[in-house]
C-alpha cells in the first residue's frame, strides 16, 4: 500500500485560489485546509464577542474583525482566519496585499470539536510568533467556559480560566470587559 504525501502549494498560489474561492481556507507551511463552517451557537458566540468587543472600542484606536479577515504570521508560513481579531491602528497589512492583517493583538477562537486541540496548540504556538499579539480567548461553545491567556513578558503567559454564565472576562490588551453572560447570550447548552 503506497500512502501519498499532501500536495503542496505556494503561498502565491494560495493566495490566487483564494481570491477565486468561495469558502474559506488556512494555508498551513504549503498545505491548503478547507475551513469548515459552524453551528449556529459558534455563529451566536462571535456575534456577540463581535458586538461587545464593538461597543468596547468604538472612537478607540482599534480595528475589530470577525472571520472573514485573513492574518499571515510569517515565522509559521501560515495564513488563517481567526474567529474574531482585534488589531490596532493604524493596521499593517502585509505587503503588497490589502487583504491581509500582520498585527493582531488579541485573538479569540470559538471551539469545536474538531479544532480545539489544534487552537489550543498548533494555532497559539503560532500566533505567540506575532510581535504585537497580547491576548488570547479559547471560547467553548458546548458549555460556558473560557480560557483566557495574557502575554505577561516574552515566553510567559498568565492563563485565566472562566467555568459557568457568571462572572466578566477583563481584557488588558484593549482595556475592555466582556460579560460571560453576555458573550453566551442566546446560547442554549
Amino acid at each position: 500500500m503506497t500512502i501519498s504525501s499532501p500536495e503542496t502549494y505556494t503561498a502565491e498560489e494560495y493566495l490566487v485560489s483564494e481570491l477565486d474561492s468561495d469558502l474559506r481556507h488556512e494555508f498551513r507551511n504549503g498545505e491548503i485546509i478547507e475551513m469548515t463552517g459552524g453551528t449556529p451557537a459558534h455563529n451566536e458566540i462571535n456575534g456577540n464577542l463581535l458586538m461587545l468587543l464593538k461597543l468596547a472600542l468604538r472612537r478607540q484606536p482599534y480595528w475589530v474583525f470577525v472571520t472573514d479577515q485573513r492574518l499571515w504570521i510569517p515565522d509559521c508560513n501560515l495564513y488563517t482566519y481567526p474567529d474574531v481579531m482585534v488589531a490596532a491602528k493604524p493596521l499593517q497589512l502585509q505587503e503588497g496585499r490589502a487583504d491581509t492583517v500582520i498585527n493582531a493583538l488579541f485573538i479569540a477562537e470559538v471551539l469545536s470539536k474538531s479544532t480545539r486541540s489544534y487552537d489550543l496548540d498548533e494555532k497559539f504556538a503560532a500566533y505567540r510568533t506575532i510581535p504585537t499579539f497580547q491576548e488570547y480567548l479559547l471560547i467553548d461553545q458546548y458549555s460556558p467556559q473560557v480560557s483566557h491567556y495574557t502575554k505577561q513578558s516574552n515566553n510567559q503567559w498568565l492563563f485565566t480560566d472562566y467555568a459557568g454564565p457568571e462572572g466578566n472576562i477583563h481584557l488588558s490588551s484593549v482595556a475592555a470587559e466582556i460579560p460571560l453572560a453576555e458573550l453566551y447570550g442566546n446560547v442554549e447548552f
